[in-house]
């Protein structure tokens, strides 16, 4: 039954008692033919899938919302940032469900800003991300003049690996996320290298066990990330960010701003007849809602289906709202 749900959700609780007589093959053609005419059916939903777990929690919340709700038939695609983008021109992608800021993306994709319009932003999701540079817990209770740029370098050598020439170890994460380190370091005058970990999971074992083993480390991290909750980190000040300051990739020289995130959807799928359109566009929740379903998939195993249907059952008022 495909675009049903939400009519039969409503007008009904159970099929035959709620809803009168008549047998339950009747009922169901019923449900279909309201769906029919509050909006069409779904089809298929194609949510990209960036690489870090709090995108993943929330890629997954909505598309259960819209399997179970909207009859969506809905494909996961695993994808980096920039694949996504251009996705929205072949119709292999419908709905990008965290942006953390592309503006070279925009300008590429999006009409309004000179791009060719196959995508179109569809508004912020609620969760607001924090990017920055951090160091375990217990580093900032022992030397707390580390969370001052200016004092980092005579810390350098504490900092140094196999891996960073002498010079002291900047921990990166995936290259493919908005990033300025090498720019940061270079225009600040800092005796750092940066040394890619590769990922997410890599970059929160090495905090993991940085706190654990009293390490020395400092790396890019952000929030909303459900490990906050779980080890002390703290973030390191750099110049204040201001508009204009990371125009320039090679001369950005500022901290990362904090960034209201959005939803970009493929501009023909938002045109298109889909009941799940209204959903998506209606989409937004908290970082705490974020980080719980995170922390679902990772501190306690659960499936990104099953720790979604766990949120979504937990949570009704706000999957109505979504659901208009």
């Amino acid at each position: 039954m495909r675009g049903a749900r939400a009519v039969a959700v409503v007008a009904c609780v159970t099929v035959v008692a709620a809803c009168g007589g008549g047998s339950i093959e009747e009922q169901t053609q019923a449900n279909e033919d309201q769906a029919a005419e509050a909006g069409g059916e779904c089809g298929d939903l194609n949510m990209a899938v960036n690489p870090w777990v709090g995108y993943e929690a929330s890629a997954y919340v909505v598309g259960t919302v819209a399997q179970e709700e909207l009859g969506c038939t809905v494909n996961y695609k695993d994808l980096k940032e920039d694949v996504s983008w251009q996705g929205f021109g072949t119709g292999e992608v419908d709905v990008v469900i965290e942006d953390w800021g592309h503006p070279d993306l925009e300008k590429k994709f999006v009409e309004s800003k000179g791009g060719d319009g196959s995508a179109t932003d569809f508004g912020e999701n609620g969760n607001v991300g924090i990017i920055g540079w951090y160091v375990p817990g217990w580093l900032a209770e022992e030397h707390p003049d580390i969370l001052d740029y200016k004092n980092l370098n005579k810390y350098a050598k504490d900092f140094a690996t196999s891996e960073s020439g002498g010079q002291g170890q900047f921990l990166g994460s995936d290259p493919s996320y908005v990033q300025f380190d090498e720019a940061i370091i270079d225009n600040l005058g800092l005796d750092f290298k940066v040394v890619f970990s590769g990922g997410e999971a890599a970059t929160i074992t090495a905090f993991e066990q940085a706190q654990k083993n009293k390490e020395w480390l400092i790396g890019y991290f952000w929030e909303p990330q459900y490990i906050h909750a779980e080890i002390p980190l703290e973030q390191v000040k750099l110049p204040p960010y201001t508009d204009g300051c990371q125009d320039v990739p090679a001369k950005v020289a500022c901290a990362y701003p904090d960034t209201p995130l959005k939803k970009f959807v493929s501009t023909d799928w938002s045109e298109s007849d889909s009941t799940a359109v209204g959903l998506v566009k209606n989409f937004k929740w908290t970082n705490d809602d974020q980080n719980l379903v995170a922390a679902y998939i990772t501190s306690d195993g659960m499936s990104p289906e099953d720790a979604a249907a766990k949120w979504v059952k937990d949570n009704p008022d706000k999957v109505q709202a979504w659901l208009g």
